[in-house]
C-alpha cells in the first residue's frame, strides 16, 4: 500500500495565524495517525506578494508547533514548467480559450436584470470570449477552461471522497452544476502563468499526495480539480475539508489579522499545547 500523505500549503504572504496552525495540525495529525507524512509545499507563485522573510517565519512557526516535514520542501515556483505543459495539454485537446475581459467586464455583462450566479471564483464567467482560439492568445489574455467541451469529453463524470465534518461521504461531479455554477475557471492568470486550480492539481500529483486536507471554503472548488485530474489522468486523492478559525464575529481569519499570528503567540509566552487547545485540538 501506498504511504499516506498529506500536505500543508501556505503562501508566504503574511505571518501564520490560528487557522493555518489548526490546517497544519490537522494535515499532520491525520498523516501521522495513518503512519504516513505530511509534506510542506510553499506556494510562492505569486512573486509580487511573496516574501523570503515570511517563507523563513513559515518554517520556525511549524517547527515550533512540533510539526516536521520532509526536506527539500517543494516551491510551486519551481514547478511552472510542469504546470505549463498540462495546460498545453488541455489546450491540445481544444478545452481551453484565451481570455481578454476584466472585472470590469465580466461584472458589465453580468449586470441586471438578473443577479450574477457566484461560483468558487466569484461571479461565474457569462463566456463573452469563448469563441476565440488559442492562436488568438496574448500576452494579457487568461486562459479559461471551457467547461462543456471538457465535459463533453468524458463518457462517465468522476466523484471523489470526503471525510470532513461537514460534507462527510461520496461525491459526485454534477454536469449542470459545473456549468451553471462553476463555469469557465481561469487556469491561466495572465501575470502568472498559472492558477491556483491548475498548480494544485499538478503539483498534489507530482508529491504524491493521498489525501488533501484543507479549509471548509475550498470545498466548493473540489469539483474543478477532481475534473482536471480526470481530464489529465492523473490520480484523485481523499479529502478531507475542516472547519474554519474563525473571529469573534464570526469571520474567518486573515493573514492580516496581526493579534492572531502564531508569531506573536510566541512571542507572548504561548506554548504549543495552548494552541492546540485554543484551536480546539
Amino acid at each position: 500500500m501506498a504511504e499516506a500523505r498529506t500536505r500543508f500549503a501556505p503562501s508566504p504572504t503574511g505571518p501564520l495565524h490560528l487557522g493555518h496552525a489548526f490546517s497544519a495540525l490537522t494535515a499532520f495529525d491525520r498523516a501521522r495517525a495513518a503512519g504516513g507524512t505530511m509534506l510542506l509545499r510553499i506556494e510562492d507563485i505569486d512573486s509580487a506578494r511573496c516574501g523570503l522573510e515570511w517563507e523563513a517565519l513559515i518554517f520556525d512557526d511549524l517547527a515550533w508547533l512540533g510539526i516536521d516535514w520532509p526536506h527539500p520542501v517543494l516551491r510551486q515556483s519551481a514547478r511552472l514548467p510542469a504546470h505549463a505543459a498540462a495546460l498545453d495539454r488541455l489546450a491540445a485537446m481544444g478545452l481551453t480559450y484565451p481570455c481578454r475581459c476584466r472585472r470590469a467586464d465580466i461584472r458589465a455583462a453580468l449586470s441586471a436584470p438578473h443577479a450574477p450566479v457566484i461560483g468558487p471564483d466569484g461571479p461565474v464567467y457569462p463566456g463573452t470570449c469563448r469563441t476565440r482560439p488559442m492562436d488568438q492568445a496574448g500576452p494579457d489574455d487568461a486562459i479559461r477552461l471551457n467547461m462543456q467541451a471538457a465535459l463533453s469529453r468524458l463518457d462517465a463524470l468522476p466523484a471523489f471522497t470526503e471525510t470532513g465534518p461537514s460534507h462527510a461521504g461520496r461525491h459526485a461531479l454534477v454536469r449542470d452544476a459545473l456549468i451553471e455554477t462553476v463555469g469557465d475557471v481561469v487556469l491561466a492568470r495572465r501575470d502568472l502563468g498559472t492558477s491556483y486550480h491548475l498548480a494544485v492539481v499538478v503539483d498534489d500529483a507530482f508529491q504524491q499526495v493521498s489525501e488533501v486536507v484543507r479549509g471548509e471554503d475550498l470545498f466548493e472548488a473540489t469539483p474543478i480539480h477532481v475534473l482536471l485530474q480526470c481530464l489529465l489522468v492523473l490520480p484523485s486523492p481523499g479529502y478531507h475539508h475542516h472547519r474554519l478559525i474563525v473571529d469573534e464575529a464570526g469571520k474567518r481569519l486573515a493573514k492580516r489579522d496581526d493579534a492572531r499570528a502564531l508569531a506573536r503567540y510566541r512571542a507572548d509566552g504561548a506554548t504549543p499545547e495552548d494552541i492546540r487547545r485554543l484551536v480546539g485540538l
